[in-house]
């Protein structure tokens, strides 16, 4: 049977297969080319393989590791704002909509917040990680959630954490103009606790992480245009030392690394 109640399996599994859509480009193989493009930095490739006693081809594949990895925090983004589209009582507004709110969940039957208040909406901005906003952009993110309750006496404005420091539902206090700055209807909550208010199931989110690997399985093995990738990098890193002469060891491989940074330097 089906675990999930806030979220039937279809509509689990076509968000599942939507996020991974979003991936595209990222999926592509790499080769030497787009392993470099944007130029990597040779010495601390040669330091990390050194210092932490990888081999050449786990260094490669860390790296590559890192650029996909880099540019898909949007997607895991998106997945975790839009499931909420699926969920009773929240709304995911298009991008820039509706005062550009990554999801509005209303009850009017009453909200109730851990401090005793009541309200019928809360209108919510997500973050990936606690530690993704600096002083300005939380300072920003404040002063809109104060004009929203300016604008609306029967709100709550949260900031939802995916990776939040602990699970929390607590009165946000940050710094505007050199001032700290706090309401009890401005509030930092984690994902957990958020899924919990909105399902009514406290475990909620540890009933979808259970599920979501079967699911991801799932998702990938129906989508025909998914691709594993086939990095060629490590295989066109050991073709150019060869070329020149060169044997197949680790000074060789070093010094076709260097090549990608150095390659119009003096002496290389």
């Amino acid at each position: 049977m089906w675990p999930l109640s806030f979220i039937t399996e279809e509509e689990f599994l076509e968000h599942v297969q939507a996020t991974i859509g979003k991936y595209g480009e990222k999926l592509n193989s790499f080769d030497l080319k787009r392993f470099n493009k944007n130029i990597v930095d040779p010495i601390k490739l040669i330091f990390d393989k050194t210092v932490y006693r990888a081999s050449w081809d786990e260094i490669v594949s860390n790296e590559i590791f890192r650029q996909r990895d880099k540019s898909n925090n949007n997607d895991i983004g998106y997945f975790h704002q839009r499931i909420f589209k699926y969920i009773d009582k929240c709304h995911v507004p298009d991008n820039g909509d509706e005062g550009g709110w990554d999801v509005i969940f209303e009850d009017k039957d009453n909200i109730k917040l851990p401090d005793g208040s009541v309200v019928s909406k809360v209108f919510v901005e997500m973050k990936n990680k606690h530690n993704t906003m600096n002083s300005a952009s939380a300072g920003k993110t404040f002063i809109k959630m104060q004009a929203q309750l300016l604008e609306d006496d029967d709100c709550a404005c949260f900031l939802v954490e995916a990776i939040a420091q602990k699970s929390q539902n607590i009165k946000w206090e940050t710094t505007v103009d050199k001032k700290k700055v706090g309401h009890k209807l401005i509030r930092r909550v984690s994902l957990d606790q958020f899924y919990a208010m909105v399902t009514g199931q406290e475990d909620a989110f540890y009933q979808m992480c259970m599920v979501l690997p079967g699911v991801i399985q799932k998702a990938v093995d129906s989508l025909e245009n998914v691709e594993v990738p086939n990095d060629t990098v490590m295989d066109e890193l050991k073709k150019i030392p060869l070329e020149h002469g060169a044997k197949d060891d680790d000074m060789a491989i070093a010094m076709a690394v260097y090549m990608l940074g150095f390659g119009g330097y003096k002496g290389f």
